[in-house]
Order: C-alpha cells, then sequence, then structure tokens
C-alpha cells in the first residue's frame, strides 16, 4: 500500500487538475478527507500531505482551475486539526492493544512508534507543532501524544497551531512560488527540499535542546 500512496508523488501534478476538472467542487470533500486521514490514520502516514498542499496552492494561483485559496485554508485547516485531534484520541484510548496487537503491526510500525517516542520525549509539549512539519512523525506524535496521555487542553493549543500554521506554510509556498517555470518543470525535486526545509524546526529545536535552552 505504501508503495501505491508514494506513487502518487510524482503523478500528483498531472492527476490533480484532472480531478478537478472532473469532479469540479466536489475535490474539495477530496481534498479534505486526504489531508483529514494523513494526520488521523496512524495506519497511513505515507500520504502526500506536504506535496499535495504545495500543489493545491499552485493551483489556486491560476485562474483557470477553479480552487479558492480561501476555500483551501479554511477547509484543510480544519482537516488537518481535526485529524490530530482524532489521532491522539485513538492513542489514548486504543493505543497499547494497537501497538500490541502482532496483525496490526504491520501496519504501524514499531520503528516509527519509537521515533515519533524520541521526537516527543526529547521536544516536549512543543512536539505537537513541530510534528506537523516532519513527514511519518506528523500522523505518529498525536498517537504518541495520547498513549502519553499528555493533557488534551496542551495538546488542543499546539495542534491547532500546529495545523494552521502548516496549511498556510505548505499551500501559501505553493500559490507564491509554485508556478515558477523551474519549479513547474522539476516539481518531484522541488518536493523533496519542501521536506528537507521541514525538518529545520525540529533540528533548530534540537540545537536549543542541546544548548540546555529547551522551549515548553
Amino acid at each position: 500500500m505504501s508503495v501505491l500512496l508514494l506513487s502518487l508523488i510524482p503523478n500528483l501534478s498531472q492527476l490533480l487538475p484532472q480531478w478537478i476538472s472532473q469532479f469540479g467542487n466536489l475535490i474539495y470533500i477530496g481534498l479534505f478527507g486526504l489531508i483529514f486521514i494523513e494526520t488521523g490514520v496512524v495506519i497511513l502516514p505515507f500520504l502526500p500531505g506536504d506535496s499535495l498542499l504545495f500543489l493545491c496552492g499552485s493551483l489556486a494561483a491560476l485562474n483557470n482551475q477553479g480552487l479558492n485559496i480561501w476555500l483551501l485554508i479554511g477547509l484543510l485547516s480544519i482537516a488537518a486539526i481535526a485529524g490530530d485531534a482524532l489521532n491522539f484520541e485513538i492513542g489514548e484510548h486504543f493505543g497499547n492493544y494497537l501497538m500490541q496487537s502482532q496483525k496490526l503491526s504491520r501496519l504501524i510500525k514499531p520503528n516509527y512508534i519509537k521515533r515519533s517516542q524520541r521526537f516527543f520525549k526529547k521536544h516536549g509539549k512543543p512536539a505537537i507543532f513541530l510534528g506537523r512539519f516532519v513527514p511519518i512523525i506528523r500522523t505518529f506524535i498525536p498517537f504518541t501524544a495520547g498513549i502519553s496521555k499528555m493533557r488534551y487542553r496542551d495538546f488542543a493549543l499546539y495542534n491547532v497551531l500546529g495545523g494552521l500554521s502548516w496549511v498556510l506554510v505548505a499551500l501559501g509556498s505553493g500559490y507564491f512560488f509554485g508556478n515558477i517555470a523551474v519549479v513547474k518543470a522539476h516539481f518531484e525535486l522541488i518536493m523533496l527540499a519542501i521536506i528537507a526545509i521541514s525538518l529545520l524546526p525540529a533540528a533548530i529545536m534540537g540545537l536549543c535542546n542541546r544548548r540546555g535552552e529547551p522551549i515548553e
């Protein structure tokens, strides 16, 4: 399944305009669902969230593509926030069972859980915000927060800030830079660059922690 989902990334620039033409405004429902599932369903961390948001932003900048940037920001922010909230609840109520299940261990890979736990332990509460910008970790960090019985009020604050920031940055980058000729010609490479850049917040946080300046 992961191979199939990852194969969507290089074809998104061709597929999404076709879907918009075919389904019209129903595309908003599909986009909402994809972002919600990527952030809310712990067994599907491979959906191309960063790439999808960037491409949506670039298409919204084109008048003939029929995507409204403000509607995208509103709907997809809600999807991202609601997805993480669901993921937190799954982790809080069913996390230990899911991790101990031999059948589900194939879908919830232990090494991803360990990476997420280390990330959460290292950064504390801000991990909820920072995790938004790290592929794979983005899906597992709210699940891990739920397992750790983090106070929901604290989680909700970082969840809202992180969801809004992630959607705004990814959509905004696509809106303002996605239609530059060199970007359009090297879409796959740009996606890799976005992933690399998305790791910077975690790297900065890690540097602060090493210097003994943890951010609470």
